[in-house]
């Protein structure tokens, strides 16, 4: 590991996080200083500053759409429906992107969702021959199988605006804002192309991907660019963070969403929070495997990170779970192998390509040693009664190493 990694000493994130971060005199981090935020803004007043900023919105006689709002069968997307809806008063279209790793539990919450808050939906399903192309070029360039899904869920509300002419897009929370402390609340920062392509889509955009050294077309990527600045601008377009006027706490969301609309939970092998990402098989597997060769770290950090910085973890025990779980084998490569059509001994080395050397070492062939985390060291023997008691499990439709992707799903009930 690089010397001059730095570690915060409240959260678990160092330096070295994708997204950037600083840690000041006193050895905490952007991420947990612009959290201290949510303990001090005036959030009724920011409630009702959202409240003007969405009234030129509402549809003067009601034939169309106020918003539009992204949504998958988990994450936060229940209870920004639940804000829009219930609280907010506006009629949105929901719309998602078909992301092909979809469980049996996402299909059932997803259908849920739109039943429970009686709300019109548009899913996009781009051909799935192009999807596999795109998945092997992005797997084998810069080490994703989730470029598509992560430029398909950013894109498709755009184009969606766009094309039905309903400038408002409402997101939940920010990554950059929540995770690193990249912006303040106040300021208020909204969703835009720049931040898509650096961050979410790795800098690389749909076009980037075409090169007469691979075997992708523009028939395989025209759906995943963005609308051009004279579409949005004569539209309006424009995409607002909840996050930036509700104070955000995902747990304590999703336990609302569980009690009062049936949002349903599993549990993963490789974090202690059943509620996030339980819609996709891939998201908390190969795609987390692949976070932790390229960054030094996987999804279970930054829950961890999350509830140490709420004060429902210590330090202590954030290390003690991160340990426990990063390094967890994989559950569903097969299905993700038969998927792409191609043998796991090829993805497994395709994966160790993109291995970073700041954490792994190579001692033999097709043997690795991680290295991360040599400067965090303490850490706590863990009650399992109350680590387990923290997230509600509440899904017998858990998930199984005989389950397979459904791409398109009947609805439900």
């Amino acid at each position: 590991m690089m010397s001059d990694t730095q570690y915060c000493k409240r959260c678990l994130y160092s330096t070295n996080h994708p997204l950037g971060l600083i840690i000041d005199e006193h050895g905490i981090c952007s991420g947990c200083k612009i959290h201290e935020e949510k303990d001090s803004l005036d959030w009724q007043g920011r409630w009702e500053k959202l409240e003007g900023l969405i009234k030129p919105y509402r549809s003067k006689n009601g034939k169309n759409y106020d918003c539009i709002i992204p949504v998958t069968g988990a994450n936060d997307s229940y209870y920004i429906v639940y804000l829009v809806k219930q609280k907010l008063g506006l009629n949105p279209l929901l719309v998602t992107y078909n992301k092909y790793f979809n469980t049996p539990l996402g299909i059932r919450n997803l259908a849920n969702l739109r039943v429970k808050f009686d709300c019109d939906i548009l899913v996009q399903n781009v051909n799935p021959h192009s999807v596999k192309k795109i998945t092997r070029s992005t797997l084998r360039q810069f080490g994703s199988v989730y470029w598509p899904i992560l430029a398909g869920q950013s894109v498709f509300p755009v184009q969606t605006a766009v094309r039905y002419k309903v400038p408002l897009i409402i997101w939940g929370a920010h990554q950059g804002l929540e995770q690193v402390g990249m912006f303040s609340h106040e300021h208020e920062v909204e969703m835009n192309r720049r931040y898509r392509k650096d961050h979410d889509l790795m800098g690389i955009e749909a076009d980037d991907l075409l090169s007469i050294f691979d075997v992708l077309k523009e028939k395989d990527i025209w759906q995943y660019r963005y609308p051009d600045d004279h579409d949005i601008n004569s539209v309006g377009v424009r995409g607002i963070y909840l996050g930036n006027y509700v104070r955000w706490d995902p747990k304590a969301q999703h336990e609302i969403m569980i009690s009062n609309y049936d949002f349903k939970t599993s549990k993963f092998n490789r974090t202690f929070d059943c509620y996030d990402y339980v819609d996709c098989f891939n998201y908390m597997d190969i795609h987390d495997l692949l976070k932790l060769y390229k960054h030094g770290y996987s999804k279970v950090t930054d829950h961890a990170c999350r509830e140490i910085r709420f004060g429902r973890l210590s330090r202590e025990q954030g290390v003690s779970l991160v340990k426990r779980n990063e390094k967890t084998k994989l559950k569903y490569l097969e299905q993700f192998r038969e998927w792409l059509g191609t043998t796991q001994t090829a993805i497994q080395f395709l994966m160790d390509q993109h291995r970073n050397p700041r954490y792994w070492d190579q001692f033999e062939p097709k043997k690795w040693k991680f290295n991360g985390h040599s400067t965090v060291e303490n850490e706590v023997t863990l009650n399992e009664t109350d680590i387990k008691s923290m997230f509600q499990e509440n899904s017998s439709l858990e998930y199984n190493r005989d389950a397979t992707y459904i791409t398109v799903g009947k609805g439900y009930p």
